[in-house]
C-alpha cells in the first residue's frame, strides 16, 4: 500500500498523496474535519475521497463517529445516495471513497438560481421522499437532512453526508445531553427529546428543505439559532411562497407531533402521478453548475457547514420577536444547546487602541486585603472566536490569544495589557498560548508556532510545529510531537532543539493526553481499532525513557493522577460514551474499575486527590471517589443547566469553575455539589452568541479569568462567587 506521504511545507502539506491505493488527483473542497479529493479507481472510475485531518485522526471519539458514518453510508442501497466504494476508518489518516457525483447541492442551486419552479419542487419532494424511504428501510436515520446535503443530478436528488446518522438499533438513540443537527432543519423532538428521535425527524427536515427550495429561506427564519430553536418548538411554520398544491403536504411534514407526520411512502403517494422529466427537475442553469463533491463534509466554506453539525439559518427576511420571547428563546437554548461542535460565534471588536484598556468594576466582592477587583479587557481582533488564555509562573502571568488579533500578556491584577503581538495568521479559532522553557508559544504565520519573550513580547523564533490542536503537546519544558509514522520527537521548549526522538516500544502511533508535573511523566496511550484494549506507557518527557508500560482492557484515555502516582483513565463503550473510570497502580500492577451511575458524553475531568470531577458536554457534573467502589463512589451529581461547557478547573476555597457557550463563568462548591455563582452572559453587540470553541477559565491565586464570545477577557474574585 502506498504510504500517506507528506508533500512539503505548504499549508496543505498535511494531506497525503494517496488514500489506500487511490492516488489523490485534485482537491475538491475542504472543511473543519478533512478534505475531499478527486481520485480514480484502477478501472478509471472517478471517486470522491474524504481524508480526515491529522488531529481528528488521533481522537478515538471522532474515529468512532467516522466508523459510524462509513457503516451507515454502506448500509443504504446507493440508489439515492453516493455509494461507498472503499474505506479505511482504521488508517493512520482515516478515509472514505464514494462514487463521484457531479452536480450542485440544493443550497448552491437555490443560491445561484433562486427558488425552484412548482414542477421542479414536486420532483424534488418525490425524489427526497423516495430516498428517505430507502434510507429508513435500511434501518438508518439520517438526522441532518438539509440543502447542503442534497446533490442535484439528472437522475434525481442524492442524499449525502451520513456523519451523524444512526441505525434504528443503535443505543446511541438513547444518548442524553446532545444537540446534533442543523437548527433550521431539526424537528422539535431533537431539541426536546433527543433520545426519542426517529424516522419522523427526517420527514420534518424534508418539509423544511422543500420550503427552502421553494422560497430561498427556511420555515423558521432568523439569524439566531436560539430563536430558530424556539420557533421550531413553539411557532407555526411560515409557508408563504410554497405552491398551494404542495403547502398542505409540507405543513403535515412540519407537524410538531412526530405521529402527525406522513411517512416517506405517504409523501410519495400524495404526489401521484409522478413527474419523470429531467428538465422539470433540473433548471437550465444547472448544466453550467460547478463540480460538487459526493461527501459534503469537506466542501469549501461557501455556506456549507458540513463538519460542524449545527448550521446557520438561511437569512432572507427577518421577523421581530417580542422581547419576552427573546428571553424565553435564549433560556430554551441555554438548556438544550448540545455538545456538538457548534458553528456559531459572534466576536465583539475591542477598543481601537493597540493596547486595550481594561474596564474596572469597582471594589472587589470579597473581603480582606487580597480581595480581587473585577475587570474586563476587550482584545482587539477581527476573528470570530472566543479568546483563550493560560497562566504560568509563581506570579500567575496571564497570556491570551485572540484569533485574528494575536497574542497578549495581561496583568491578572487589573487587566492591563503589558504587551501585545499582532498575528498575520488567518486562523478562525484561538488556542491558549503554551508556556514552555521560559518562552510563550502561540500561533504565528502559516499556522505555525511562534515563540515570544515572556517579558518583552518580542518574537524569539518560529518553530516547525503546527499551532493546531495536537500539533505540540506541552510537557513541562518539553514539547512532544507525534508524526504519522508514530515517531515521537521531543523538543526543548526554550531553544527548539531536539532532545530525543523515537517511539515507545510496542506502539504504532501513540498519542499523549496527560502530563504529570510532579513526576515529569507524560502518558502515551494507543487504543486498538476495535476498542477492546489500550496500551499505556509512562514516558519521562525530558529523556524519553519509559517508566512503565501496561496494556489495559477497554478504550481508555488518561485524565489524571491520584494517590501515590496512580493513573486515572476514562473508559468508553462502543458508542464513545464514558461509562466508568479506571484507576491503575503501576507499583502493584493492579487496576480498579469504578462504574459511573450513568453514561456521560465526552466528559472533561479534573482530579483533586482521589476525587474526579467529570463535566460532560451537556453540563452534567459528577463527583466520583476513585478510591471507593460500587455505589459508594458517587459523591454527588449536579445538572448545571449549561448547554455546552468548557473543561473544569479547580481554584482556591474548594470551588470548581467552568465556562458556558454564552460567555458565563460558573462556580460550583465541590463539598456540597451546589452551584454557588455565575456571571452574566456576555453577548456580542447585544445579540445571542454561540461560541464554536469554548476555552476553559484559568486561575491566578483567588483571581479567576474567563473569556467570552464578545472578544473579552474578564476577571472575578474566585473567593466570592455569590457576588459575581
Amino acid at each position: 500500500m502506498p504510504p500517506l506521504r507528506e508533500p512539503g511545507a505548504h499549508p496543505e502539506a498535511e494531506f497525503p498523496s494517496y488514500a489506500g491505493t487511490y492516488r489523490l488527483e485534485a482537491r475538491l473542497g475542504s472543511g473543519g474535519m478533512g478534505v475531499v479529493h478527486l481520485a480514480r479507481s484502477a478501472s478509471g472510475m472517478q471517486l470522491a475521497v474524504k481524508v480526515v485531518h491529522a488531529p481528528y485522526a488521533a481522537d478515538p471519539e471522532f474515529r468512532a463517529r467516522f466508523r459510524q458514518e462509513v457503516a451507515a453510508a454502506r448500509r443504504v442501497s446507493g440508489a439515492f445516495t453516493a455509494p461507498v466504494v472503499d474505506a479505511d476508518p482504521e488508517a493512520g489518516r482515516p478515509w472514505m471513497a464514494t462514487l463521484y457525483i457531479p452536480g450542485p447541492t440544493l443550497a448552491e442551486q437555490v443560491k445561484r438560481s433562486g427558488p425552484m419552479a412548482p414542477a421542479e419542487l414536486r420532483r424534488l419532494t418525490a425524489g427526497l421522499a423516495e430516498a428517505l424511504r430507502d434510507i429508513h428501510r435500511a434501518g438508518v436515520i439520517h438526522r441532518d437532512l438539509k440543502p447542503s446535503n442534497v446533490l442535484l443530478t439528472d437522475g434525481g436528488p442524492k442524499v449525502i453526508d451520513f456523519g451523524i446518522s444512526r441505525p434504528y438499533d443503535s443505543d446511541l438513540r438513547t444518548e442524553t445531553g446532545k444537540l446534533i443537527g442543523s437548527p433550521p432543519y431539526m424537528a422539535p423532538e431533537q431539541f426536546q427529546r433527543p433520545r426519542e428521535v426517529g424516522p419522523p425527524a427526517d420527514v420534518f427536515a424534508l418539509g423544511a428543505v422543500i420550503v427552502h427550495a421553494a422560497t430561498g429561506r427556511g420555515p423558521f427564519d432568523s439569524d439566531s439559532p436560539y430563536i430558530v430553536a424556539y420557533q421550531v418548538v413553539h411557532d407555526q411554520p411560515d409557508l408563504g411562497g410554497v405552491p398551494e398544491d404542495l403547502a398542505p403536504l409540507v405543513a403535515r411534514c412540519l407537524a410538531k407531533d412526530p405521529a402527525d407526520r406522513p411517512t416517506p411512502g405517504e409523501v410519495m403517494e400524495a404526489l401521484l402521478p409522478p413527474s419523470y422529466e429531467a428538465d422539470a427537475f433540473m433548471p437550465s442553469q444547472r448544466r453550467r453548475a460547478v463540480v460538487a463533491a459526493a461527501v459534503p463534509a469537506a466542501r469549501e466554506r461557501d455556506g456549507s457547514e458540513a463538519d460542524t453539525h449545527v448550521g446557520p439559518a438561511p437569512v432572507v427576511r427577518r421577523r421581530r420577536l417580542p422581547r419576552v420571547r427573546l428571553v424565553v428563546a435564549a433560556a430554551l437554548l441555554l438548556l438544550v444547546a448540545g455538545a456538538g461542535a457548534g458553528a456559531y460565534a459572534v466576536w465583539g471588536v475591542g477598543t481601537d487602541a493597540s493596547r486595550p484598556e481594561p474596564e474596572r468594576a469597582g471594589a472587589g466582592g470579597g473581603e480582606g486585603d487580597d480581595a480581587v477587583t473585577p475587570w474586563r479587557t476587550a482584545l482587539r481582533t477581527s476573528g470570530t472566536a472566543t479568546p483563550a488564555c493560560s497562566t504560568a509562573g509563581a506570579g500567575g502571568a496571564l497570556y491570551c490569544s485572540a484569533a485574528g488579533g494575536g497574542t497578549a500578556r495581561i496583568d491578572p491584577a487589573d487587566g492591563g495589557v503589558l504587551w501585545s503581538a499582532r498575528s498575520s495568521s488567518s486562523r478562525t479559532a484561538a488556542h491558549a498560548p503554551i508556556v514552555s522553557g521560559g518562552v510563550v508559544l502561540s500561533a504565528g504565520p502559516e499556522g505555525k508556532l511562534r515563540a515570544f519573550d515572556p517579558v518583552k513580547g518580542t518574537a524569539v523564533r518560529d518553530t516547525a510545529l503546527s499551532a493546531s490542536p495536537g500539533g505540540a503537546f506541552p510537557a513541562g519544558d518539553t514539547l512532544l510531537t507525534v508524526a504519522d509514522d508514530g515517531t515521537v520527537t521531543a523538543l526543548d521548549g526554550a531553544s527548539g532543539a531536539t532532545r530525543w526522538q523515537g517511539s515507545p516500544a510496542k506502539h504504532t502511533r501513540p498519542d499523549f493526553a496527560l502530563y504529570d508535573a510532579a513526576s515529569g511523566l507524560a502518558y502515551a496511550f494507543e487504543q486498538t481499532s476495535s476498542g477492546t484494549s489500550t496500551l499505556v506507557t509512562a514516558v519521562d518527557a525530558a529523556t524519553g525513557r519509559a517508566s512503565w508500560q501496561r496494556r489495559l482492557e477497554g478504550a481508555l484515555t488518561p485524565v489524571g493522577t491520584a494517590g501515590a502516582g496512580e493513573l486515572v483513565l476514562t473508559a468508553m463503550d462502543e458508542n464513545s460514551d464514558t461509562t466508568e473510570l479506571v484507576r491503575y497502580a503501576p507499583g502493584t500492577g493492579r487496576s480498579a474499575r469504578v462504574p459511573l451511575p450513568f453514561t456521560l458524553d465526552g466528559p472533561q475531568v479534573v482530579m483533586a486527590g482521589d476525587v474526579a470531577y467529570l463535566l460532560a458536554r451537556g453540563g452534567s457534573l459528577l463527583a466520583v471517589d476513585t478510591a471507593a467502589g460500587g455505589a459508594k463512589a458517587e459523591l454527588w451529581r449536579l445538572e448545571t443547566g449549561v448547554g455546552r461547557a468548557s473543561a473544569p478547573v479547580l481554584g482556591e476555597g474548594g470551588h470548581l469553575y467552568f465556562s458556558a457557550a454564552d460567555g458565563r463563568l460558573l462556580a460550583v462548591d465541590t463539598d456540597r455539589g451546589a452551584l454557588v455563582g455565575q456571571t452574566r452572559a456576555r453577548l456580542s453587540g447585544g445579540k445571542l452568541a454561540y461560541a464554536s470553541d469554548l476555552p476553559a477559565p484559568v486561575t491566578a491565586g483567588r483571581t479567576v479569568v474567563g473569556t467570552a464570545p464578545d472578544g473579552s477577557v474578564f476577571a472575578v474574585d474566585g473567593a466570592d462567587p455569590g457576588g459575581w
